[in-house]
């Protein structure tokens, strides 16, 4: 009777602790999922300080999320801390190497860090896997990747397959009209200007790409309209700098 009461008593808190370790496992992962969304919606809102206490709690919860080292990886580069933003990605991409966004964020920041080989290699493999439900992204920043390598024809063909994915994706219609006002192509530029500002805000570079465009079509009062514009909401960019010089149109 007391063996059978001793080992019905093991077994019962067997069960009673491992049922303690699964709740245990499962408040730890919502903890982690809650501080990751939260961290993740602080920065789309450029909220920093926010974004970083959130995300710091998540890591410090699950440091093997790959999404929350790729989280970091976007902080740390917004706040211009190159070197934790490299590390952050790195571990992420570790974690996880077969992972789009990680691959699609660390190949963007080699990319824009003088590491064209690299970030490109990483770009074309986001855009080839079948699970990237949104290779536009990779599309264009490999675009941009190769305007650096001065492959305008192959970042043209990448800025062309993001629209065709998604025909609003505003960084690819400003990187065509950028490239058709490099290429002569000023009608075409100016088409794309207008499919950006439909859906979304003018910025310095493409106010300055603008201002050139219509120069180059003889619409002066046009320009002149874009040059002010430039110059009052960017008074500080280089764009605005360089329109300030043009006085005659």
């Amino acid at each position: 009777m007391g063996l059978y009461s001793a080992l019905a008593l093991l077994v019962t808190t067997g069960i009673s602790s491992c049922a303690l370790l699964s709740d245990r496992s499962t408040e730890q992962a919502e903890f982690t999922r809650i501080h990751l969304q939260l961290g993740v919606r602080y920065l789309e809102m450029n909220k920093l300080e926010l974004a970083k206490e959130n995300l710091l709690l998540a890591v410090t919860q699950d440091p093997n999320n790959a999404q929350v080292q790729n989280s970091l990886g976007f902080l740390y580069e917004k706040l211009n801390n190159t070197e934790l933003a490299n590390d952050h990605y790195q571990i992420a991409l570790k974690l996880a190497p077969d992972d789009w966004s990680v691959q699609n964020n660390l190949g963007r920041f080699l990319c824009e860090r003088g590491k064209d080989q690299q970030g490109l290699e990483l770009l074309t493999k986001a855009i080839a896997t079948p699970l990237n439900d949104k290779p536009w992204l990779a599309l264009t920043n490999a675009g941009r990747c190769q305007v650096t390598m001065r492959q305008v024809q192959k970042a043209k063909t990448n800025f062309k397959l993001a629209l065709n994915l998604n025909k609003n994706y505003a960084p690819a219609l400003v990187e065509m009209q950028n490239i058709c006002y490099q290429s002569g192509d000023y009608q075409a530029a100016k088409t794309y200007l207008q499919r950006y500002l439909a859906v979304s805000e003018q910025t310095a570079s493409s106010l300055w790409v603008a201002l050139q465009t219509e120069h180059a079509l003889g619409n002066k009062s046009l320009a002149k309209q874009y040059q002010k514009e430039l110059l009052e909401k960017f008074p500080l960019s280089d764009e605005a700098q360089k329109s300030a010089s043009i006085k005659n149109f």
